[in-house]
């Protein structure tokens, strides 16, 4: 939430949260946090800080403030994870969470590559068994819980209605514009945003191996199958293409009503 209580902002991880975030901290002092906007300790309410958990509580059981969130294609985001989380180098220059890549390596066999090489690696071999360890942790969480990367995002969406939450907009990584841009015209902002200037703050990007391949290239029948077991209600509720991969775009309109009834039960 801005610190203005301009507008609350439910973070659905690897769907665009860091140009979000930095949009939100732009509209409420007029520049971009200088670093990461998840490394920010100030200015901005996080639930993660003690301080901020009144505030932003008190707003959203209210429904004072215009609430919205922002979601992926399934298919893209979960492959979006493979390369950030699973091959990639994190900010503090190790693999993520320590030893993950390693215990992958050794029980399903992945590869990684590594940058002294290029990445060199069979990809799409390499996600495949990725996805069945991503399958382990949704359906039976071991050999670890679900990472908050690639648990379903219908999870992290429903958990703000839950706890008493609800949503005015919910709009598409796709059509990142016109969605951010409805969002903007609802709420009013100590400093005014002009989407077309805003950059791109994609932290995931440039430590790792890029996608060699189109997206429905890493999806055969097993792999799509995997993905509808984690998913369903990912496009069921969002609206996405299920049968082709390489559709990335909705196929319908998301139902706000559907989605606080389905999803805050």
């Amino acid at each position: 939430m801005t610190e203005s209580e301009s507008v609350v902002y439910r973070v659905v991880p690897k769907c665009a949260c860091s140009t979000i975030g930095q949009i939100m901290f732009y509209s409420d002092h007029g520049e971009f946090f200088d670093g990461d906007i998840h490394d920010s300790k100030d200015r901005m309410h996080k639930w993660s800080q003690d301080y901020s958990q009144d505030p932003i509580t008190t707003n959203v059981l209210a429904h004072k403030s215009f609430a919205f969130t922002c979601v992926r294609n399934p298919y893209t985001r979960i492959l979006s994870s493979f390369f950030d989380k699973i091959c990639g180098i994190q900010r503090n220059g190790n693999y993520y969470r320590g030893n993950l890549v390693p215990m992958l390596i050794q029980k399903y066999g992945i590869e990684v590559g590594k940058p002294e090489d290029g990445f060199e690696f069979d990809q799409i071999k390499s996600f495949r068994r990725f996805l069945l360890f991503a399958r382990d942790t949704i359906r039976w969480r071991r050999p670890m819980d679900p990472d908050i990367h690639w648990s379903a995002m219908s999870g992290h969406v429903s958990t703000f209605i839950v706890n008493g939450g609800r949503y005015n907009k919910i709009f598409w990584t796709e059509s990142f514009n016109d969605g951010m841009q409805q969002v903007l015209d609802k709420i009013e902002t100590p400093h005014a945003v002009s989407l077309a200037d805003i950059p791109r703050f994609n932290e995931s990007e440039g430590h790792g191996p890029k996608r060699a391949h189109p997206v429905e290239d890493y999806f055969d029948d097993m792999s799509m199958h995997l993905v509808y077991e984690m998913y369903k209600r990912d496009f069921d509720m969002f609206k996405y293409d299920f049968h082709n991969p390489a559709n990335k775009m909705p196929i319908g309109e998301i139902d706000l009503d559907e989605v606080h009834a389905k999803l805050g039960e």
